[in-house]
């Protein structure tokens, strides 16, 4: 049972982005829980299903060919703007302009090295050299497909450094900011 409402039936879509590592994917699972909205996470994965590929596949192909990114991403916009949700992706605030809410998340690269590391274990300074890749390859695929300088977020509505906080405490934060702009109230 949501612990939310949306204000007089209406629609609500929040976008959250951030790099990996600075917790996503956890805030928008557990966001959508509370409000008792639809959680938007289309991937690689996903579509892969669609196309009856692999994940490899997938994974290997967009390496050389930008519809893969284009299609992922696409799909996502295309189902956040379909109903009441939290779409959390890397893209989220840039893409779905007319998000009620848009959330940046911010944690420096120490912190999310240590928390890509305890998720998914290995060395440190192997995940901080492969994370810092990462980066510049995203940014530089968001800035050819998109014309989107992902380290330029000052627009968002809500910006959340979650070193020092968990993600029930960055969940309360957003809850604050939705039920302060009266989009949401507590439920009957």
């Amino acid at each position: 049972m949501a612990e939310y409402a949306l204000k007089n039936g209406k629609e609500l879509r929040i976008a959250i982005s951030g790099k990996s590592g600075c917790g996503n994917t956890t805030v928008s699972t557990l966001l959508a829980e509370k409000l008792g909205v639809k959680l938007i996470n289309f991937t690689f994965r996903q579509l892969a299903a669609e196309k009856g590929m692999t994940l490899a596949e997938v994974i290997e192909n967009a390496k050389t060919d930008d519809s893969y990114d284009v299609a992922v991403d696409t799909k996502q916009v295309e189902l956040a703007r379909a109903e009441s949700c939290v779409l959390g992706s890397r893209l989220a605030i840039w893409m779905l302009k007319e998000a009620d809410l848009k959330v940046y998340l911010i944690a420096s690269d120490d912190t999310r090295a240590k928390r890509i590391l305890n998720r998914e274990g290995g060395d440190l300074e192997e995940i901080k050299a492969f994370t810092a890749m990462r980066d510049r390859e995203d940014s530089a695929r968001y800035m050819k497909l998109y014309q989107i300088d992902n380290n330029e977020y000052e627009f968002a509505d809500l910006k959340i450094d979650t070193a020092t906080r968990t993600p029930e405490q960055i969940v309360a934060l957003i809850l604050e900011k939705l039920e302060k702009t009266g989009l949401i109230g507590k439920s009957a």
